[in-house]
């Protein structure tokens, strides 16, 4: 067999693997949809009917250009997506502390800002009051 063959095989092979596991454990109805898609109809967390659509794909690699494929590595990609993720999620920490920072600085401004009128509203009413001389 050609590669390409084996990899339909094996590709063929696990989409119905998955067909048969959503058929016997949830009772549904996988439906091909394409040579590597098949669409599985369910409902969300709100009762709405969607469909989650699974596609099963054999990678060959990265052509490196010798005309052949530097073959893929699964555990390097999980362990570059597992940083990326970490990467991510301590970027949206440091944005969240830096959020965090501006709304307490925002905040001590606005306090200020209401300090400071609240005295001159005070400096008015002194310069509003009208003395009278005392009568003897």
């Amino acid at each position: 067999m050609t590669k390409a063959q084996l990899e339909n095989a094996l590709r063929n092979d696990y989409l119905e693997l998955i067909k048969t596991v959503l058929s016997n454990e949830r009772e549904i109805d996988a439906l091909p949809v394409g040579a590597s898609e098949i669409a599985v109809p369910c409902l969300d967390a709100e009762g709405g009917e969607t469909w989650v659509l699974i596609k099963v794909s054999v990678p060959r690699g990265t052509r490196n250009g010798e005309g052949s494929y530097t073959p893929y590595d699964g555990y390097a990609a999980a362990e570059d997506y597992a940083i990326d993720c970490a990467e991510k999620a301590q970027k949206k920490q440091a944005a969240e502390a830096k959020k965090q920072a501006k709304i307490a600085k925002d905040e001590k401004k606005r306090a200020e800002k209401q300090a400071l009128a609240e005295a001159n509203k005070g400096l008015k009413e002194l310069r509003n009051i009208k003395i009278t001389p005392e009568k003897e």
